[in-house]
C-alpha cells in the first residue's frame, strides 16, 4: 500500500486551521510547517532587539511587534512568523481578524542553527518580493553578527554587515541606530555575558 500525499490547503483553510491552533506553523504551496520552539539566547536577543527598536521608534510612525504577528508574503500562499516586524504607516491586514500582517517595512530574524539556512535563503527570497518591505535584517546568535540587506531605489538589495560588539547597526528602513551592545545585552560568548 502506498502512502498517500497530504492534501493541499487553501489559504483560507490554512488561517482557520491555524487560529484555532496551540502551536504555530508556516503555510507555503499549500502545506502546513509546525515551527519549533526558541532557545534562551534567541528569546534574549529578539526581546533586546524589540524593546530597542520600540524605544528608537517611539516618536516615528512605526509599530515593532515580536514573535506572534503572522506575515503574508506572497499571493502563492507563503506565510510566516518573523522574529520582530515592524510596519511604518497603518498595518495593513489580510482580513478583519487584524493577525496577518501584508505590508512590513522591516522584516528581522534570528538565526537558529535548525533555521538559519531557510531563513538566508528560501525567507530572504521570498520576502524581498514584498512592496513594503525596506530592510530585511539576519542576527547570528553564536557571535555578535547581524547582516541587512536594504532595498535599493532601483530595486536592488544592498549588503550590509557588522560585527563585533562595538559596531553600530544603521537601520535605514527606519531611520535608527542599533548597538551591538544592546543587541547581545546578557547574551553569553564563551564565559562572559554582555552587560552594557
Amino acid at each position: 500500500m502506498s502512502a498517500s500525499a497530504n492534501p493541499r490547503l487553501t489559504e483560507e483553510e490554512y488561517l482557520k486551521i491555524e487560529r484555532e491552533a496551540r502551536h504555530k506553523s508556516e503555510f507555503y504551496d499549500g502545506q502546513m510547517y509546525a515551527m519549533s520552539g526558541a532557545s534562551w539566547v534567541h528569546g534574549l536577543i529578539t526581546t533586546n532587539l524589540s524593546r530597542e527598536l520600540g524605544n528608537r521608534l517611539l516618536n516615528l510612525d512605526c509599530s515593532v511587534i515580536a514573535h506572534d504577528i503572522r506575515v503574508r508574503v506572497s499571493r502563492r500562499g507563503f506565510y510566516t512568523y518573523p522574529d520582530v516586524v515592524v510596519v511604518c504607516g497603518p498595518p495593513a491586514f489580510v482580513d478583519n481578524e487584524h493577525d496577518t500582517l501584508l505590508n512590513p517595512t522591516l522584516l528581522i530574524e534570528v538565526l537558529s542553527p535548525s533555521t538559519e539556512q531557510h531563513d538566508r535563503g528560501f525567507k530572504l527570497r521570498h520576502c524581498r518580493q514584498l512592496e513594503s518591505l525596506q530592510e530585511y535584517l539576519l542576527v547570528a546568535q553564536a557571535e555578535p553578527y547581524v547582516q541587512s540587506y536594504r532595498r535599493q531605489p532601483s530595486g536592488d538589495w544592498l549588503l550590509s554587515e557588522w560585527s563585533g560588539l562595538e559596531a553600530t547597526c544603521r537601520l535605514t528602513s527606519v531611520e535608527c541606530e542599533l548597538a551591538m551592545a544592546e543587541v547581545y545585552r546578557r547574551v553569553k560568548f564563551g564565559n562572559e555575558a554582555v552587560q552594557v
